[in-house]
């Protein structure tokens, strides 16, 4: 799944054009390297995104196209900032 889709569909960004500019604007990175928006995203994959002075650290458990809004925290797991 594109990095720009998973964003959406995990609700870590609310909608996919703005998760497209935030990676154009290079404030997603993806296992520690700037990625576009068309970066295929996998299980394992640690993504980092900047939302002005906070970094969110997330690690991608599963890659689902449809998943329902309770279900969509699941996709993911927190991490602390250390481990960018």
């Amino acid at each position: 799944m594109r990095l720009d889709k998973y964003l959406k569909v995990s609700r870590l960004i609310k909608r996919r054009t703005v998760a497209n500019e935030a990676c154009d604007n290079q404030r997603v990175s993806v296992n520690g390297k700037i990625q576009r928006a068309s970066y295929e995203v996998k299980e394992g994959d640690q993504i980092a995104i900047r939302f002005g002075e906070r970094t969110v650290v997330v690690e991608v458990v599963s890659v689902q196209d449809n998943v329902g809004k309770a279900d969509a925290a699941a996709m993911y797991r927190q991490l602390p900032q250390e481990m960018q």
